[in-house]
């Protein structure tokens, strides 16, 4: 697949940026990174192509039939979001659906092999936004076929996010500006995220598979809290150093994508992390779903089921699997808890709160994490028992194991880009030459991880983001 071939990555990046930068208007520039955004996906996912194409055509469509004079437009709205959903659940949840039947009795359906076209999760919301945010202000109808595939199908944050609503990039595809410090600062951007990939994330992710794939016999203790906690990690540092890729791309390219991630791991609530955590997904639901549903306007239960629904669909919207959905419903109890003052985190000595907010973010990630619901609900079980290795002396050899001194380096290095460390530093230094000694730095930097970055990529094998298999 295209996007486990670093050599093209790093050919198509800088054609694409250097054939951009000589372009002269914002109409031109727009259309080739349309052409460039279709080919990257097309060559990394020929036989998917078509299903985008249709989905780009078909949300135009109906984005047309949101003018003011067309009186079903509500009507086209249901139309819109049935046939998106409709495209995701086969692609997606059709085999899901499937063994959900076979469950009842006398009751036998073939179970559909369907490929799971990549980034279809990202590009069927956004091209939702779209339409959605059409109906809700005609002023976003765009008659330009083009620039509504380019907001669907750009390639920077197409495959794995974060999700762009129409209304945040609506005026940039038609004005934008560019500036050599704007480039500077998306480089840097986009070399922070790979590094954070390949080297955090990574090593991270060696400990927490080679946990999980352990019988449960030969899991202890040390051993399941080590594997949790390196997949919590891994996963933060592995999404977020997309984004960071991504929004470093967007900048390169004159866009001005938001932040998907503001360092969630020094919550002090559930309704904190998710005011945090994969911010892109969180306000679409909170936006598309929430606040039709009725929000927090219609009493204490509606809320509640309005709470539970949005992160079912939450959970459903990662995976096609019971893991998911709950992994999304404990995130949702815990933030009705706690709305409801079951649970007053605000009283709580402030370490307290931190500790709690993390313990339950790894519970809740051992589902996101494990193959099957049973299998996470007996890992966890290891988690809290100190007799569960059969072999203890094996046990502890194996968590002895994965100790190993990049791993130590890379587990501190995660906690430190977990938490706002520069961000404060920043903030504390007054003087501007400091500052400015800081910013020069920060380059340096980032072009010697590049560096680092080639030549892990050129003798490390493959290992890809985990979104981008949803």
């Amino acid at each position: 697949m295209v996007f486990s071939s670093p050599v093209f990555l790093f050919l198509f990046l800088t054609a694409v940026y250097i054939l951009y930068r000589i372009t002269p208007t914002i109409t031109a520039k727009n259309i080739l990174l349309l052409i460039f955004s279709v080919f990257f996906y097309a060559y990394g996912e020929p036989k998917a192509i078509v299903l985008m194409l249709i989905s780009i055509t078909m949300n135009y469509i109906f984005g047309l039939a949101m003018s003011k004079s067309c009186k079903a437009r509500k009507l086209v709205l249901g139309l819109s979001v049935a046939a998106n959903l409709g495209m995701l659940g086969v692609f997606k949840y059709a085999a899901f659906a499937a063994e959900a039947v076979n469950l009842l009795p006398f009751v036998s359906v073939p179970i559909p092999k369907i490929a799971l076209p990549i980034g279809i999760s990202f590009y069927t919301f956004q091209a939702m936004s779209y339409v959605i945010d059409s109906y809700k202000n005609p002023q976003y109808i765009q008659k330009n076929p083009y620039k509504v595939a380019l907001y669907i199908t750009f390639f920077p944050q197409l495959v794995a996010g974060p999700i762009v609503k129409y209304y945040d990039i609506a005026d940039q595809i038609d004005n934008r500006t560019h500036s050599p410090e704007m480039t500077a600062q998306g480089i840097r951007r986009f070399i922070t995220g790979l590094s954070k990939k390949l080297f955090i994330a990574n090593t991270m992710a060696i400990a927490a598979d080679s946990v999980y794939a352990l019988d449960m016999n030969e899991l202890s203790l040390p051993l399941a809290w080590l594997g949790a906690v390196a997949y919590l990690f891994q996963i933060y540092l592995d999404f977020s150093g997309y984004s960071d890729m991504a929004i470093g791309l967007g900048k390169m390219f004159g866009f001005k994508f938001r932040e998907n991630f503001n360092y969630p791991y020094i919550s002090s609530s559930i309704q904190e992390f998710w005011r945090r955590w994969h911010i892109s997904v969180s306000t679409w639901f909170k936006e598309y779903l929430y606040i039709p549903l009725g929000g927090n306007r219609k009493g204490r239960l509606r809320t509640a089921l309005n709470k539970l629904a949005v992160f079912f669909c939450t959970g459903l919207w990662h995976g096609a699997s019971l893991n998911f959905i709950v992994w999304g419903l404990i995130n949702g109890a815990f933030m009705m808890l706690e709305s409801y003052k079951l649970i007053k985190t605000e009283k709580w000595f402030r370490p307290l709160r931190h500790i709690y907010a993390l313990f339950v973010t790894v519970i809740a990630f051992v589902f996101f994490r494990a193959d099957t619901l049973g299998e996470a609900v007996r890992f966890i079980g290891h988690m809290f028992n100190p007799f569960a290795a059969a072999n203890n002396s094996q046990a502890w050899a194996l968590f002895m194991e994965q100790l190993t001194p990049m791993f130590i380096l890379m587990l501190i290095s995660a906690v430190i880009f977990s938490m706002p460390v520069r961000k404060i530093i920043v903030g504390r230094i007054k003087s501007k030459e400091l500052l400015l000694c800081g910013e020069v730095g920060s380059y340096v930097i980032s072009l010697v991880m590049l560096m680092l970055c080639i030549v892990t990529l050129s003798s490390a094998s493959y290992n890809p983001f985990i979104y981008f298999r949803f």
